[in-house]
């Protein structure tokens, strides 16, 4: 049988306490409760909780000087603040010091069962990642992967079964969901983690330019080779190549690439020799490879090669749950990196934040933090730090308000992919930059819309 959750209800109100403690229990909950944030501090310290409700104006103790005191013994038990004087300043004073929400009185009760089942899903979902982690112990290392959302704990669980061998893997999601950072995590957790980690993207590269890289060229196979060059093929010997944007190699360096997975050999451009490989490999697309196949513009042979352990990144519309942690990771670099004391996002900004789409995922979430930061004048991001943010006022020097609601999705797109290049003085790789896409996205999306690219 599973455990009722128990809940600590700190008011010194009794006959708000009785309420509480009636509607609390109907819902199967186990009710303790405490009249001051005094009490409260004591209880917490005898026994655990899985969500506090407490009131922020008490005689005694104050709900705020309780929750300061009762994060610092145990940051992690999620606190919802309730208080009669609803204010952004008490908002962003609480959320400061670690609430995980807040509500006004007279409580909604359907308000508060949302409240109540969000901070425990988050708390059982950062608990389910943190067993994950310690049950995987040195032997995994996330890195830099920040998520605790249950479609971003499997991909960490297949990422960690898969690391140990020495699969092929096909790593499938949008542009900017963070592909490069699950194949680092491959490589750096399996046993060629000693070994080299070499990159390339086979999309900045012409087909030319791109076999010679690949596999290395002689002395005077073309003009301007004049030195032999060992292509990444042979500098990944022993470790991982990692070829992003696969998608994008050409049929004929296709057919080049299946013979190598076959034969376990290159041949340098110009040479005839051919060279023994042992390099593990890992490639990303975000395209939808079968449908590649399907127009003839990949080949089947290659893709079941590459297919033989698929990862696919959830875009982040679609794990919500790990906006704010990403959201917090960004402003803690990037403010460190600007020489700033931002402490946070104010509630506005947050809503705001998880309500967004993120069409350019994790890496135009980061570009849109990067951005406030800079801007901010403040201790706290606010709406006015997010203006390219959909539903908020481009900026003002020459910019205009766009009414999304008039708008079709192709305009506000278009629009917002204009004025970018019009604030980067028309410099289109720092537009793609701050738009979370890649310059050839760039170059494709100007060209649909009947603009010179």
């Amino acid at each position: 049988m599973k455990k009722k959750s128990t809940i600590l209800v700190v008011d010194d109100d009794p006959g708000h306490r009785t309420m509480l403690r009636t509607l609390l229990t109907g819902w199967g909950y186990t009710i303790l409760e405490a009249e001051d944030g005094s009490q409260a501090i004591e209880k917490v310290h005898e026994q655990p909780f899985d969500l506090i409700l407490m009131d922020i104006r008490m005689i005694k103790m104050s709900g705020l000087e309780a929750l300061r005191e009762i994060k610092a013994y145990n940051p992690a038990i999620p606190i919802i603040i309730m208080t009669a004087y609803s204010s952004v300043e008490t908002a962003v004073e609480a959320l400061k010091n670690g609430a995980y929400d807040y509500l006004t009185k007279p409580l909604d009760f359907d308000e508060l069962r949302l409240a109540m089942d969000r901070a425990m899903d988050h708390t059982h979902l950062r608990e389910e990642n943190r067993i994950l982690r310690e049950t995987l112990g040195k032997r995994f290392d996330a890195g830099n992967i920040i998520g605790q959302s249950p479609a971003m704990v499997r991909v960490l669980e297949m990422v960690a079964q898969v690391a140990s061998s020495e699969a092929t893997v096909l790593i499938s999601g949008e542009s900017g969901t963070g592909k490069e950072l699950i194949a680092g995590a491959i490589h750096f957790n399996s046993p060629r983690k000693d070994g080299p980690y070499v990159k390339i993207n086979c999309a900045a590269i012409t087909e030319t330019l791109l076999e010679s890289e690949l596999f290395g060229h002689e002395k005077g196979a073309f003009t301007g080779a004049y030195k032999k060059k060992e292509g990444r093929f042979v500098q990944a010997q022993g470790g991982t190549l990692f070829l992003d944007e696969i998608s994008e190699m050409s049929l004929a360096m296709q057919v080049k690439l299946l013979r190598v997975l076959q034969e376990r050999e290159i041949t340098r451009v110009g040479g005839e020799e051919p060279i023994k490989v042992d390099v593990r490999l890992i490639a990303a697309t975000n395209k939808d490879l079968v449908r590649e196949v399907e127009e003839g513009r990949f080949r089947e042979d290659l893709y079941y090669r590459l297919n033989v352990v698929n990862i696919n990144i959830p875009p982040l519309r679609q794990r919500k749950e790990d906006v704010p942690l990403l959201a917090k990771h960004f402003l803690s670099i990037f403010s460190e990196k600007n020489h700033k004391n931002i402490e946070g996002f104010t509630p506005q900004a947050m809503d705001r934040l998880l309500r967004y789409d993120w069409p350019g995922n994790v890496r135009q979430l980061m570009n849109a933090i990067e951005r406030a930061v800079v801007l901010s004048r403040s201790n706290y991001l606010d709406l006015e730090d997010l203006p390219l943010v959909p539903g908020e006022q481009l900026p003002e020097n020459g910019g205009h308000e766009i009414p999304v609601s008039d708008l079709a999705l192709e305009e506000v797109e278009k629009a917002t992919i204009l004025k970018t290049l019009e604030l980067t003085g028309g410099n289109k790789s720092e537009a793609a930059r701050k738009l979370g896409i890649t310059r050839k996205t760039l170059h494709t999306k100007l060209k649909k819309y009947g603009v010179v690219a």
